[in-house]
């Protein structure tokens, strides 16, 4: 039995166990997750998601792989790019979000393929997709650089990562967004979702997520190229891309 350790927020804990404290966090925050996404940003995730869209340069016909794309807000904005040519898949490695994602897209009217997967060992073969993109998952993940690489595996020669996560927010916002992250939060997810402890988490989750530079560094060591990032909403986001040569 591995003796690793790493990060669950705060918290030491083994390698083992981080996957089964993830799950439980969002398996208890599904049913309000999308409530709570847009308390907590005040509506900026859906600009946000937007950007992403628009920076995928996905056409019709892509092939798009969603990983841990949770309640498919990526998923069906690319299902209306590619078009009926086009193939988008959904993927979470967690049961619950994986449900409330396959719900929306068939009542929209999009019937996507799904598969619950681990972004650690994907069950697609090499050089498929035009485009992957992950948003706010990478930083639950137990071995980033193991996810990486293999998003950058099935990716297409001239295919595109997207990155969509939570990153360094502008120095002097620091005090205020703090303030926002370990009070306000804990507090909205008590009242909304009856749950602190898992937006508490996700709170020291982003702290303990690398910034944007070391997150390019991140990527450049998965064997991605042409590496580069936005910040969105000075630094509370940032977008990172990197193409597979």
């Amino acid at each position: 039995m591995s003796d690793k350790t790493t990060h669950f927020g705060f918290q030491t804990v083994a390698e083992g166990a981080k996957q089964k404290k993830v799950a439980e966090v969002f398996s208890s925050v599904a049913q309000k997750y999308d409530v709570m996404n847009d308390l907590m940003s005040m509506g900026l995730h859906r600009l946000w998601k937007a950007f992403t869209i628009q920076v995928s340069g996905v056409r019709e016909g892509d092939r798009v792989l969603d990983v841990a794309g949770g309640t498919a807000d990526l998923s069906l904005a690319f299902a209306r790019k590619v078009g009926a040519r086009g193939q988008v898949w959904l993927t979470d490695i967690n049961h619950a979000m994986l449900s409330r994602g396959r719900d929306r897209v068939v009542d929209a009217g999009y019937p996507l393929p799904v598969a619950q997967c681990n972004a650690e060992k994907l069950p697609f073969p090499d050089d498929w997709f035009d485009c992957v993109t992950v948003a706010f998952g990478l930083r639950n993940m137990t071995h980033k650089d193991a996810a990486l690489a293999e998003m950058r595996r099935v990716l297409r020669p001239g295919g595109r990562l997207l990155v969509l996560e939570f990153s360094r927010v502008w120095k002097p916002l620091s005090p205020l967004y703090d303030f926002y992250s370990f009070k306000v939060l804990p507090w909205m997810g008590d009242k909304v979702a009856d749950d602190a402890a898992s937006y508490r988490y996700l709170a020291e989750s982003i702290r303990m997520h690398p910034g944007q530079e070391e997150l390019k560094a991140l990527m450049e060591q998965a064997g991605l190229a042409r590496v580069d990032y936005f910040n969105l909403s000075a630094g509370v986001v940032a977008l990172h891309r990197g193409y597979k040569l």
